[in-house]
């Protein structure tokens, strides 16, 4: 069962009992997907740049947006304006499939992984993960790696705090462990 379908029909019912919500309106789920990668001492090199959009966009199934630094800092040698990440926002569709396949197929993937630490969910409800490699995807084939990047996925919530959003998260299925 796909997970937006398995998100209305059992999900949503269990957390509106569990918090004794009155609507179902009242009950949080996922907002947005954004999926970011920092260039880093790269952001010159175009050819980095061109497959970093390219991976992104395999990965995500959508375009990316090229992301400018707001303010010069001199110690890192960044200039305003600079091109210095790069993102993409899920929503809809695409952000359930994104999550389903994340939990699924990515994370086992990752190399080392032993659960998600339940202090990367900040008090608004947000979760944080970082991948050291961006070959845990399953886009990703191993003859097309030109070179090896991180890159972070925030899964925005509609949770009005931290349990709310533990609760929904462990309900999709992400492996949240106690730190």
């Amino acid at each position: 069962m796909r997970l937006k379908e398995r998100y209305k029909k059992e999900i949503a019912p269990q957390l509106k009992e569990k918090f004794g919500y009155n609507n179902i309106l009242m009950v949080p789920k996922l907002d947005k997907v954004v999926v970011n990668v920092g260039f880093g001492r790269f952001s010159k090199d175009s050819a980095y740049i061109d497959n970093v959009k390219k991976n992104l966009a395999g990965i995500t199934g959508q375009r990316c947006v090229l992301t400018k630094a707001k303010k010069a800092i001199s110690a890192f040698k960044v200039r305003e304006g600079m091109i210095i990440g790069a993102k993409v926002t899920l929503r809809g569709d695409r952000m359930y499939d994104f999550v389903e396949k994340l939990v699924n197929v990515t994370l086992p993937r990752v190399r080392d992984f032993r659960g998600l630490a339940e202090k990367s969910i900040d008090k608004t409800g947000n979760l944080t993960i970082g991948f050291k490699e961006h070959v845990a995807f399953p886009e990703i084939s191993d003859d097309s790696i030109e070179n090896i990047h991180g890159l972070e996925v925030i899964v925005a919530t509609t949770a009005e705090g931290r349990d709310e959003s533990l609760e929904l998260l462990k309900f999709i299925g992400f492996p949240l462990k106690k730190s």
